[in-house]
């Protein structure tokens, strides 16, 4: 395997510990193996953002990096992500309730056949497994992503098999990390043990010019609202909608960008919903310089989910300095945001007004530009990598 580029030295990383295992002090390639995940790169996701991003980094500073995906979301088993980074297609089942389990025991195997000097599992429901990898003598961190058993789409058996799974990882793996200083809290409470705090980064590419996605939607600058997440229930795409028709003809469209993995009854729903308001666009998942430029000549970045871990979405539009709405739950409330840039869950008439003060009421140019440093200066991936690297160091003491 090839890295992305020249191993840095330890003292190369600002604020980087000593103590952490590096090629120069070691003479010898470090190598993690991420695992509870779709694929990379460019698989929707939180998590897939997430691991794309961070095993970048981690590449960078000479870690051999190993990402095993799902096979039907990567295009061909073994390759390069392009960042020197070794990714895995592995078989899973195409059934939402089996594809993350099943895919995530056959990783483990792979795992012990592999022998990386870490496991890193994402996610809870996939932690089910780190009992089956300390048995196999792996080294196991867990990221805790987030509380999937909240999720609306689960039933009751799912609902308690991902609480085990949180508290199997919680409890048993070697290293453990939150996305969010309330999970942090909570996991040290529930389960007596210390948590790491990583969060989320954020990293914007650039807009290099027309990719041709506004002109496919017949979209303008800075004529519509945005959402780009995943057709799930707890993502509220419905109550976007709703409010949205309540504004009535006021110029602007409605983007909803992004898919379902799965043709749910509730990915139906939004779109026979969306069918019937005129100015929603249903875009599908985009990604590359599609997405970029959807998020560069957005007006407004809406955000109405009833569960998120740390919401990349909200961040990356906030790091392109938009005008930004969301909901009033724990995980959007902790990025500390104005309170006029919340609204409460579910209220559809508290929603439409919102949208219509944001867009009546564009923000100043000195006021967009406060907002991407702030985001560019307390969100680094590079950060995200350092603090992770702290973990995995810890383990080697």
């Amino acid at each position: 395997m090839s890295s992305s580029g020249q191993a840095l030295s330890v003292e190369e990383i600002d604020g980087y510990s000593p103590r952490l295992p590096s090629i120069a002090r070691t003479g010898a390639r470090q190598r993690v193996m991420m695992l509870g995940l779709r694929g990379i790169p460019s698989v929707q996701g939180g998590v897939e953002k997430h691991v794309e991003m961070l095993a970048a980094k981690l590449a960078a500073q000479g870690w051999g990096v190993e990402v095993v995906g799902r096979r039907r979301y990567l295009a061909q088993s073994p390759h390069s992500s392009g960042h020197g980074i070794r990714v895995f297609s592995l078989w899973a089942p195409r059934m939402m309730a089996l594809e993350a389990i099943v895919h995530t025991f056959i990783g483990v195997c792979f795992a012990a056949l592999r022998r990386p000097d870490i496991l890193h599992i994402h996610a809870i429901g996939p932690a089910l497994m780190v009992p089956l990898a300390r048995m196999f003598g792996l080294k196991v961190v867990v990221t805790h992503h987030g509380y999937d058993y909240d999720r609306q789409k689960w039933g009751g058996f799912a609902k308690g098999m991902l609480k085990l799974g949180e508290r199997l990882g919680m409890r048993l793996a070697h290293g453990r990390i939150a996305i969010s200083k309330e999970i942090v809290e909570t996991m040290g409470a529930r389960y007596r043990v210390p948590v790491s705090f990583v969060p989320n980064g954020v990293a914007v590419a650039p807009w290099r010019g027309e990719s041709g996605v506004l002109e496919e939607f017949a979209l303008g600058r800075r004529r519509y609202v945005l959402l780009a997440a995943r057709l799930v229930p707890e993502k509220r795409q419905i109550d976007l909608i709703r409010a949205f028709a309540r504004l009535g003809d006021a110029g602007f469209k409605l983007v909803l960008a992004g898919g379902a993995e799965f043709e749910t009854p509730y990915a139906r729903e939004v779109k026979a919903i969306a069918s019937r308001v005129p100015g929603v666009v249903l875009t599908g998942f985009q990604t590359g310089e599609r997405l970029t430029e959807l998020f560069a000549n957005a007006a407004l970045f809406v955000l109405p989910s009833s569960h998120e871990g740390m919401p990349i979405a909200l961040l990356e539009a906030m790091a392109y300095g938009l005008p930004v709405l969301a909901s009033d739950i724990i995980a959007n409330r902790a990025l500390g945001l104005p309170d006029e840039d919340y609204f409460p869950l579910g209220d559809i008439e508290a929603l439409a007004a919102a949208i219509a003060g944001k867009l009546g009421n564009p923000p100043r140019e000195e006021k967009i530009l406060a907002r991407m440093a702030h985001v560019e200066a307390t969100y680094s991936w590079t950060s995200v990598a350092q603090k992770t690297l702290s973990v995995y160091g810890a383990l080697k003491r």
